[in-house]
């Protein structure tokens, strides 16, 4: 009964293992023993009993070193055979323009597909195309090599417009934020000291480093994410206060265009951006909502304006 029992452990901590091997780069042996309650030496013989049933457990020594879960020459029992491992993978290829939760499966997929299945998926998917033209053009290993980057929390560097042409960014990769037909990179500069927002379709010369970093504090990547490509990239921002339910309004403007913010059961907050303050104006009255100016100070001068002209146009003034 007793053997039993202790064969029973060591399934469930070798499970375990395997778990935690998932779940970041690199473990130091002392690292996984203490989450595991047993010393380095068990968990080098927990590490054979992985590679024995198939699972790539790579261990290096020195700065930086440690035990880690890499691409293998076999699929690990139980997962996938080969033609299920390529029609899988293409399958969250063609849908990782679609979603965040296919490119978390293909991350967790891409841990143990051998380099030689890697090299089918590449030719397969890149016979997938979308009939309406919604999805962004975007590589899927410039989409992965970001991906990797914030699982295994290192270092990522590409090239990206600015004024003067590209100009080389170097950041700590938070998270990747699906929004409609484009993938967005929320990061830390580490060169301007700040969170900021990339358009992974703008990128060039995407690239993993080595280095890692420990994450820092971080915004809710997706309400950050939307909160700048709908107001901080314009010129122009403001704020209005809409009598009508969130639920209704978030309906009639598109996520990318605006924030919508619940503000009781039957009124909501608006934040959008535009190059001109009367542009925003106009989208906010043609929503057929009675609304409220919170902020700027001059759209309220704005909305005597306009509506003086329309009343001009039907014959009336005010």
């Amino acid at each position: 009964m007793g053997d039993v029992e202790d064969e029973r452990g060591t399934t469930e901590r070798v499970l375990t293992l395997l778990g935690l091997l998932q779940q970041r780069a690199v473990w130091t042996g002392p690292e996984l023993g203490a989450r595991l309650g047993v010393t380095p030496r068990t968990i080098r013989r927990d590490v054979e009993r992985l590679r024995a049933l198939g699972y790539p457990v790579q261990a290096s020594n020195g700065v930086g070193g440690g035990y880690q879960l890499g691409p293998g020459h076999d699929m690990p029992p139980l997962l996938l055979d080969d033609e299920e491992a390529i029609a899988t993978a293409v399958s969250l290829l063609a849908g990782a323009g679609n979603g965040e939760a296919a490119l978390r499966a293909l991350t967790k997929l891409d841990r143990v597909l051998p380099t030689r299945l890697r090299r089918e998926v590449r030719a397969l998917s890149g016979s997938v195309v979308a009939f309406d033209g919604s999805r962004a053009p975007i590589d899927p290993d410039v989409l992965m090599t970001l991906a990797r980057a914030c699982r295994d929390e290192v270092e990522a560097g590409f090239g990206y417009p600015s004024s003067s042409g590209f100009s080389p960014r170097r950041v700590e990769p938070y998270r990747l934020v699906a929004s409609g037909p484009r993938w967005y990179l929320l990061a830390y500069d580490l060169d301007r000291d700040d969170w900021r927002t990339f358009r992974v379709d703008k990128m060039t010369e995407v690239s993993a480093r080595s280095w890692r970093f420990r994450p820092r504090p971080a915004p809710d990547a997706a309400a950050y994410v939307q909160e700048n490509v709908a107001s901080r990239v314009y010129r122009h921002q403001a704020r209005f206060l809409v009598h009508a339910p969130a639920s209704v309004v978030r309906a009639q403007i598109p996520a990318s265009a605006a924030v919508v913010r619940s503000r009781g059961r039957s009124r909501c907050e608006v934040l959008s951006g535009a190059g001109e303050l009367d542009f925003l104006l106009m989208h906010v009255v043609l929503l057929g909502h009675s609304f409220e100016v919170i902020e700027p100070v001059e759209l309220e001068e704005r909305c005597r304006i306009l509506a003086d002209r329309l009343l001009g146009a039907s014959g009336h003034r005010i």
